[in-house]
């Protein structure tokens, strides 16, 4: 199974120099926020597989024209092609946006879902918009981490994090992937094919 997973920049290859078949062997397109609501709709139109996305910190004109076709799985558990993926978008708050959030409050969105990982018996990818802290964050204030991430990653070992909001393009020495225990946290900055 491949899934696409993209965040924070549209790509070139995929947008304004898409071919048709392009998208022809994905399975699922998770996204991780931060990108034109036109640009998931037209992935979603051109692959004709699931698209599912949290929400960034720049996404606020979802309100108003929320990417067609695509689901928002923002505080749910879905079961998509066999896989439980869970959706916590948004960044850190550092200057009151719509998709921001205090640590307090990423928290308590994470507790309020507890029957859900139960139920489900668990989770394979967490799909957020911000790092967990210490694990690919930035260290300016609005792109640092969640210390919660840590948390759930260590209660419920999910396969994957995956997140975007720190760009590859600011600095050389941000990893692609890391590691903590049993789960591979991934940036998905622009684009990155994950094989399962």
């Amino acid at each position: 199974m491949k899934l696409l997973l993209i965040s924070d920049k549209e790509s070139d290859y995929l947008w304004d120099y898409y071919q048709p078949g392009r998208l022809a062997d994905i399975d699922l397109i998770l996204s991780c926020g931060d990108l034109h609501s036109q640009y998931l709709t037209f992935l979603e139109t051109m692959g004709g597989m699931p698209l599912l996305y949290v929400h960034g910190n720049h996404d606020g004109g979802y309100r108003n024209r929320p990417p067609e076709g695509c689901e928002c799985i923002e505080d749910r558990l879905v079961v998509k092609k066999g896989l439980r993926i869970l959706g916590l978008g948004g960044s850190f708050l550092y200057s009151g946006g719509p998709h921001q959030y205090t640590e307090r409050e990423m928290s308590w969105r994470i507790r309020r879902l507890w029957f859900q990982l139960r139920r489900a018996g668990g989770v394979d990818i967490v799909l957020t918009h911000s790092p967990p802290q210490g694990h690919g964050d930035g260290e300016d204030y609005a792109h640092q981490g969640f210390a919660c991430f840590l948390r759930l990653i260590d209660r419920y070992k999910p396969r994957y994090l995956v997140h975007g909001h720190v760009h590859i393009n600011y600095g050389v020495q941000l990893p692609r992937t890391l590691q903590r225990g049993e789960t591979t946290i991934i940036n998905a900055y622009e684009r990155y094919l994950l094989e399962l």
